[in-house]
């Protein structure tokens, strides 16, 4: 099963901006409103989760996580940490 992260953005290449900060690289996307990626681990999500939620005031942009088949989680500062409590403890690897 894969685990699912969603970016959303009304504004063209607020996504770009917030790629470019995580991965500390240049990034040209096709579509500049929608980013999409699949994880084998939901540990692995957390890294990605923490950074948008630490530097959310900065990008105009929506991020999402499907920890379950079509099911998603909106990232917010109000459930940022219980989520990553969450994880952890539901996935213990």
């Amino acid at each position: 099963m894969s685990y699912t992260l969603k970016l959303y953005s009304e504004f063209e290449n607020e996504i770009e901006k917030f790629l470019k900060l995580y991965f500390n690289e240049d990034f040209n996307l096709e579509n500049k409103y929608y980013w999409k990626k699949d994880f084998e681990s939901p540990v692995d999500i957390i890294d990605m989760i923490s950074v948008f939620a630490d530097n959310k005031e900065k990008f105009k942009a929506n991020m999402w996580i499907s920890l379950d088949k079509d099911v998603y989680i909106d990232i917010s500062e109000n459930n940022i940490n219980s989520l990553i409590k969450y994880i952890y403890e539901r996935f213990p690897y």
